[in-house]
């Protein structure tokens, strides 16, 4: 019986080894990469993403709530901030932790609200039931995609025809705006090239707003 004890003990132990060595290694991975891109980078946590950008509903689940691996800086004139998230669900026997990996940018321009994400067979089905997205002129994009927003002229100024082949052609990530800046996300770590990704497509999106919209937003001008 002692000798099952010291197996397991050693198992345990090489398990948590693993664990650090997986951890560290990802880090100098994330590490060079923001470096390369003129980033800064924080390894430690912050505990305050929920509340600094309380709008983004993925930010907000479970609880003990940080970011960490934090990379953040300005590229093309917009401030980045990319980073590995974490967050835990029930307690005891139920208790859970998840992990996943976000990019927010902070955009040019004043935004509003949006959420797009791949459409699912849980939103066909509520689709029957008359809680229904936004649809497009475009019947492959509204299949695609799921978009939802108070506002659908802005969504429609958003996600217009070139916009929605890009993001046909692109990486799919779950992407919200607020106000003043947009997230992409999945549920899932990304590595370093799914970092450039997520923000190559948000890049995408919001170079790809029409002038009067742009025009419209700096002014800070409702349009009618």
């Amino acid at each position: 019986m002692e000798g099952l004890y010291v197996i397991v003990a050693i198992a345990v132990i090489g398990l948590l080894a693993f664990g650090l060595w997986r951890s560290a290694k990802r880090r100098k991975e994330l590490a060079a990469w923001a470096s390369g891109k003129g980033l800064s980078f924080r390894p430690g946590r912050d505990a305050g993403f929920d509340e600094r950008y309380r709008a983004f509903g993925c930010l907000r689940r479970g609880h003990s709530r940080f970011a960490h691996n934090i990379a953040e800086g300005n590229r093309n004139g917009r401030r980045v901030v990319a980073f590995d998230y974490h967050y835990v669900t029930g307690s005891g026997k139920n208790r859970q932790t998840h992990r996943f990996s976000a990019v927010v940018l902070h955009g040019d321009v004043r935004l509003k609200p949006l959420r797009i994400r791949s459409e699912n067979v849980f939103d066909r089905v509520t689709e029957f039931f008359g809680i229904d997205d936004i649809d497009f002129e475009s019947a492959e994009f509204s299949r695609a995609f799921y978009v939802k927003s108070a506002d659908k002229r802005w969504a429609y100024d958003v996600l217009h025809q070139r916009t929605m082949e890009y993001l046909l052609a692109m990486p799919r990530f779950s992407i919200q705006f607020d106000d003043r800046c947009a997230i992409a996300w999945r549920n899932r770590r990304f590595g370093v090239e799914t970092f450039e990704s997520a923000i190559g497509v948000v890049e995408g999106i919001l170079d790809r707003l029409p002038e009067y919209v742009v025009r419209g937003q700096r002014d800070g001008k409702e349009r009618t």
